[in-house]
């Protein structure tokens, strides 16, 4: 690895051959430069003969005394680069040995085939546009230290073409979500990222301070609340794309800022939203991957997307696991079998935590194709109804793949009295985080409805078969060095 000491003696060579060029005229910072299209335009309408204008990212120069071939790359791809010296005028082509790699530069010429068969533009101009004073990752290696890629995604991207593509997924996920629910009749909005209280989810919120009105704010944990007041307020189907902020833990999982899909219909329900899933999902696939199948990152396995979905109660779940009497047991006994399934549990915890833990220790791992677990213990989603047939579970659905949950699914809360209920006993004798406002909003009249939340980072890991979170956003949090 060079020390930095050579990293200095690269950049002062740079600096040298960017002097140099501005000697021969030619700008190192240059302006726009017009493009017969991208790299990969190029090469798709590919026409011998053809004339054309292109730009992009020195990535490799092989020079051959007369001549030189060079790769060009923008981001949608390569193209190599034929310069001679008969081809141009002689202080143009020895300007060419100034550039280093990592430079912009804009070329024209005509499209041709090499000997060997690679699709080449043969020069008859260039243009200086921008000179890269600092050395590009080396080139066989790439960049290759994973917290330096984190922290220099710029050239995790440069260096790395396997990352752009998986962003480039990314972004074609995202895309088709919207174009697949505007074409649904659902409509995009957008509510406060910053908000007087924290609601929609138990998280720790981040906490800053509004100058302005003097007061806490609250940067969200969920959009879910003011999304129901746009139920309220008329709007029949309704989305949001955008991020949330948690301050918790950061794992392979977990990023305090993530990208959340909340999806509301009016007058729909639990199977509503599960009809939607088993559309949606198929649709990114096969738009984006082009297959219905993808490989799991940690197992290998195959995870098949082609519907229908598994769905299966919580509570048959935990009896395939614990037993047909698990729910007849008191809590000590259900403590002394769950630590002897191999579950950690707090001496302090009710039969419901003791469940619970083993559902998230032991059970849900085990979910690896696309599974609705449904009619949760109805503590854990006070913003869902009851169950018609029991009022101890919720009418909702976990979406649970490859042994993690992807999206929950919920026959959304629109009873004001039953909703204060449920805030209440989850807010315990902190009675101020209930937002009255929202009880308010549902005493004016929400529809029935059914909601989901997709976690589109998880989503974008499962479908690119990433291990880690950090791999799939940009900009990932990381601890100050």
């Amino acid at each position: 690895m060079p020390t930095d000491s050579t990293d200095n003696a690269y950049r002062e060579q740079r600096i040298r051959n960017l002097n140099a060029l501005s000697e021969h005229g030619h700008h190192p910072y240059g302006e726009a430069f017009t493009r017969s299209g991208t790299l990969a335009e190029l090469r798709a309408g590919f026409e011998e003969g053809r004339e054309v204008q292109a730009a992009g990212r020195l990535m490799a120069v092989r020079a051959m005394g007369k001549s030189v071939f060079a790769d060009l790359r923008d981001g949608t791809g390569r193209f190599q680069l034929y310069v001679g010296r008969k081809d141009l005028p002689e202080a143009l082509f020895d300007a060419f040995s100034l550039l280093d790699l990592g430079d912009h530069i804009g070329v024209a010429g005509t499209l041709f085939v090499t000997r060997t068969g690679e699709p080449s533009i043969h020069v008859t101009s260039w243009k200086l546009l921008s000179k890269a004073i600092l050395q590009p990752p080396e080139k066989f290696h790439g960049l290759v230290d994973t917290e330096e890629r984190y922290r220099k995604r710029y050239l995790d991207l440069v260096a790395n073409p396997d990352v752009r593509a998986r962003f480039n997924i990314r972004i074609r996920i995202m895309q088709e979500i919207r174009a697949f629910l505007a074409a649904r009749g659902f409509q995009e909005v957008e509510t406060p990222m910053m908000q007087p209280q924290a609601g929609g989810a138990a998280a720790r919120p981040f906490v800053t301070r509004y100058h302005a009105l003097d007061c806490e704010m609250y940067m969200r944990i969920a959009p879910e609340l003011y999304l129901k007041r746009l139920l309220v307020g008329g709007f029949d189907k309704v989305f949001e794309m955008n991020r949330n902020f948690r301050n918790e833990g950061l794992d392979r999982t977990h990023n305090p800022e993530f990208t959340v899909l909340e999806v509301y219909e009016a007058y729909g329900d639990r199977h509503t939203m599960k009809r939607l899933i088993e559309e949606l999902l198929p649709h990114l696939c096969r738009q984006v991957l082009g297959r219905l199948s993808v490989e799991s990152a940690e197992t290998g396995e195959s995870i098949d997307f082609t519907p229908p979905y598994r769905e299966v109660a919580y509570r048959d779940l935990v009896r395939e696991r614990m037993g047909d009497g698990w729910f007849s047991l008191d809590a000590a006994a259900a403590r002394a079998a769950a630590e002897a399934a191999g579950v950690a549990v707090d001496p302090q915890w009710d039969h419901l935590m003791i469940t619970h833990e083993v559902y998230d220790k032991l059970i849900e791992k085990t979910l690896r194709q696309p599974t609705f677990v449904t009619r949760i213990p109805r503590p854990f989603v006070p913003l869902a109804k009851a169950c018609s047939d029991d009022p101890a579970l919720a009418d909702v659905f976990e979406f649970v793949v490859a042994g993690k949950e992807l999206c929950p699914g919920y026959t959304e809360q629109n009873d004001p009295f039953e909703q204060r209920r449920a805030l209440a006993a989850q807010a315990g004798d902190n009675t101020e985080r209930i937002d009255e406002d929202f009880i308010t909003a549902l005493e004016h009249g929400m529809p029935p409805a059914g909601g989901l939340g997709l976690g589109i980072d998880r989503l974008t890991m499962l479908l690119t078969g990433t291990e880690a979170i950090r791999d799939v956003i940009l900009f990932p949090q990381l601890k100050a060095r």
